[in-house]
């Protein structure tokens, strides 16, 4: 069973973070849109990584209506290594909704937040928080962590429940005239002090009220506890990068499923031989002679793990090529996936 923490830990949380905070480009000028975009950028990335992305797409769109008639084509070439691109994908859904509904300015209640594509209960908390002050909660992996450790809850923080007890934990302790500021310190904390291996517990502000750290020392790195993931599908992928005079052969991924719309070298997601690979170009036009072999590569999605092989071609002739396929002369037309950048090096030499 979770424990009763005996005081508030907002005061010493909200001082450590004053002191502290880091300054962000999101955090400095917390406007929702501004916020929005870093949150959705966030997920699933580390902020080192976030940071110039995030100044680069604001310099291209700086509003959400600039995001909202944005090219897709565009808009998926400024996610570009982000990954997650569903993300984007809803991001403009979302934003075209903001447009049409709203006129151009998001929601100002968490309900309407939530009704949002791509919106779920953090990002609508973090949203309606940090930038309209509005006392909600904003529970992240970070926060479920921290308060795992806190209360020395050694329940599953994956499972509804627990995180539907550890919400209600947060909005207990959540300060009604500093929630933004209470949701973001957390956070912090969550991936600056209370990490996942080796907390920092001696530069915590809340490490005298913390029960876990009360009962399990150094062993607070057990919490939280949480499902083991299933293993990874292993898939075998062949590339055939096809070079013409108009620039390498790139086709289209299908609208729904992993890395959906995106675009990719001539490609089959099992193993093959040069001679099968070579077919699949011919069923397309294109004659194509073998040049080299491409470096072995690997890339791990969530659930899936890609080994990667292949070929450099060569063709002399650019054909006409059917709808979904297409001839790529400049790297800024079309977005690669990160899946391959073991093999877009090669592609950026040869135009």
């Amino acid at each position: 069973m979770m424990k009763n923490l005996l005081y508030p830990i907002a005061p010493p949380l909200l001082g450590w973070f004053q002191a502290t905070r880091r300054s962000l480009p999101f955090r400095d000028d917390p406007t929702p849109y501004h916020i929005w975009v870093s949150e959705i950028m966030l997920q699933q990335t580390r902020m080192a990584a976030v940071l110039p992305y995030y100044e680069r797409f604001m310099d291209a769109l700086p509003d959400v209506h600039a995001l909202a008639a944005c090219d897709p084509e565009r808009l998926t070439k400024l996610w570009e290594g982000l990954g997650y691109y569903s993300r984007v994908r809803n991001l403009q859904k979302a934003a075209q909704v903001v447009c049409e509904q709203y006129g151009g300015e998001l929601p100002r209640t968490y309900e309407e937040l939530l009704k949002l594509p791509g919106i779920g209960a953090y990002t609508a908390g973090a949203i309606a928080s940090i930038s309209m002050g509005i006392p909600v909660p904003a529970v992240d992996g970070n926060v479920l962590r921290v308060f795992a450790r806190l209360y020395d809850d050694d329940r599953d923080v994956l499972l509804p429940e627990t995180k539907e007890d550890i919400t209600e934990r947060v909005r207990e302790q959540l300060p009604p005239d500093a929630a933004g500021d209470f949701n973001q310190a957390l956070m912090e904390l969550g991936a600056l002090v209370c990490t996942p291996r080796s907390p920092d517990c001696t530069r915590c502000p809340l490490r005298d009220l913390c029960l876990g750290m009360e009962n399990r020392g150094e062993l607070v790195e057990e919490l939280p506890v949480k499902t083991k993931k299933k293993p990874r599908t292993a898939v075998d992928v062949t590339v055939l990068l096809v070079r013409s005079p108009a620039g390498w052969l790139v086709m289209k991924r299908p609208d729904k499923g992993l890395l959906a719309g995106l675009w990719q070298p001539l490609t089959a997601e099992k193993l093959c031989t040069e001679e099968e690979m070579l077919s699949l170009a011919e069923k397309l036009g294109i004659r194509a002679e073998i040049t080299f072999p491409l470096p072995a590569a690997r890339h791990i999605f969530t659930h899936v793990e890609w080994t990667l092989c292949g070929w450099m071609a060569q063709t002399e002739e650019a054909v006409v090529l059917p709808e979904g396929y297409a001839w790529m002369g400049d790297m800024d037309t079309y977005s690669i996936p990160s899946a391959f950048r073991a093999y877009t090096p090669i592609m950026a030499d040869g135009l």
